[in-house]
């Protein structure tokens, strides 16, 4: 976001004057991340799990290299290369252990993050790319997670594969074709290993690259804020560095202290028990679950247990899972409410606190218990919720809502009211003498 105010990057050194004119990378790292790039002065922790996400991608990124370099993708061997590289390999543990907990973490990162734009209207223009972009890479990352649970090859990720897979069976007509290429054959073996691993390879190297969009269309309207208010004046910003480096170090601080106990002292804590089985698929498990940040799409798909007149039960099933997160790239569009911020609009946080976090935490617990009941049910009505939510609450409540008047100013929300600047005929910034 360029302000007039903004420091302008002047190299002195004749080597950087030298770089910033044949390849500008200084200039280019000061824009985004230095004292070039101007940002709100309200902003709090929520917003330092952007960054946060950052970090968690360029570790899965190097764990994932160096597993690589240790795996092979052949079903009579994956199990026993991913042991081998944990109890043989120099360091390979905590390769094996920061990858699969850098998945768990990865995913607590951007569920946050992305909540955090609901309730602040983040979504809202003029950063509605900012917000696709976004959830674009958060499929990304799902399908990643998916092809990377199979290549240990224990029985929860053989059975997870199979059932997976399966679901594109319900499409009518092309569904068992189209099972059939993904897997490379009839059921989970070394084809889909191999595919699966190539594309679990590549993926996050996708993913690098939408995330540079991502930041690159931030920067054109800049970060949005807690009140949801936009800039204004010299005042209402403060440079990214040093105090937006500073906060988010600290931030960084804290997450790496939880990362290590997990990765050191319960590695295992946050995966399946029956994915330490090799795979065997002659015996089925009795609860076959995927990795837990999947529960409430899980959920999701197993609310639907009856046929609807000529559409199958696995059908709906499907279609409502991958709706649920497609109905996100709408929420621009079906939220008219001119103000942002949830904190400026009483019913909308409502339903939000009460509405969407219950629903979402009852898929949550659903998707990871068995199918049966009290389960099932649960499931249905909290799936019943989301949709509804997204779909009837937010543009009614949008159309109705009378919201809470907003600061004047991001200045006026941290330091209190400015009459001065309540009366003031402009609110440009002075020039400079």
């Amino acid at each position: 976001m360029s302000f007039p105010w903004a420091k302008e990057y002047k190299p002195t050194h004749p080597f950087m004057k030298w770089m910033d004119e044949k390849l500008p990378i200084p200039r280019l790292a000061y824009n985004a991340v230095g004292g070039g790039y101007e940002v709100p002065r309200n902003l709090n922790y929520f917003w330092n799990f952007g960054f946060l996400a950052g970090l968690c991608l360029i570790i899965q990124i190097v764990t994932g290299v160096v597993m690589a370099m240790h795996y092979a993708a052949n079903s009579a061997v994956a199990f026993d290369t991913i042991e081998m590289t944990v109890r043989d390999v120099n360091w390979g543990w905590l390769m094996r252990y920061a990858h699969a907990n850098g998945a768990s973490a990865f995913f607590i990162v951007i569920y946050i993050h992305i909540f955090r734009g609901f309730y602040f209207g983040s979504y809202k223009a003029p950063r509605e790319m900012v917000w696709l972009l976004g959830v674009t890479i958060f499929l990304l990352m799902m399908a990643t997670a998916f092809m990377g649970y199979v290549l240990p090859w224990g029985q929860m990720s053989y059975w997870g594969a199979k059932v997976i897979t399966g679901l594109f069976g319900a499409i009518p007509f092309v569904g068992e074709p189209l099972q059939q290429w993904l897997l490379g054959g009839f059921a989970p073996d070394n084809a889909a290993l191999n595919r699966f691993f190539s594309l679990h390879f590549l993926l996050p190297f996708v993913i690098l690259g939408v995330v540079i969009l991502h930041i690159w269309a931030l920067h054109i309207p800049g970060s949005s804020n807690p009140t949801g208010v936009e800039v204004k004046s010299s005042s209402d910003t403060l440079p990214f560095y040093p105090y937006y480096v500073a906060k988010d170090g600290w931030f960084i601080g804290v997450f790496a202290i939880v990362y290590a106990f997990l990765v050191f002292y319960v590695p295992n804590y946050l995966g399946h028990a029956d994915n330490y089985i090799p795979a065997n698929p002659m015996s089925t498990p009795a609860h076959i679950v995927p990795e837990w940040y999947f529960w409430p799409f899980y959920a999701i798909l197993r609310a639907f247990t009856q046929n609807f007149f000529f559409f199958p039960a696995k059908l709906m099933g499907v279609l409502a899972m991958f709706g649920s997160i497609l109905v996100w790239f709408f929420l621009p569009w079906l939220d008219r409410s001119p103000v942002r911020s949830g904190s400026y609009r009483p019913l909308y946080k409502k339903f939000f606190w009460f509405g969407l976090i219950p629903a979402m935490a009852v898929l949550f617990y659903c998707g990871g218990a068995p199918a049966e009941e009290p389960y099932v049910m649960l499931s249905q009505l909290a799936a019943l919720y989301y949709f509804a939510h997204f779909l009837i609450i937010v543009p009614i409540i949008s159309s109705i809502e009378k919201p809470l008047p907003l600061p004047y100013s991001i200045t006026e929300s941290v330091l209190g009211k400015d009459e001065a600047a309540h009366l003031a005929p402009s609110a440009s910034p002075a020039p400079a003498h």
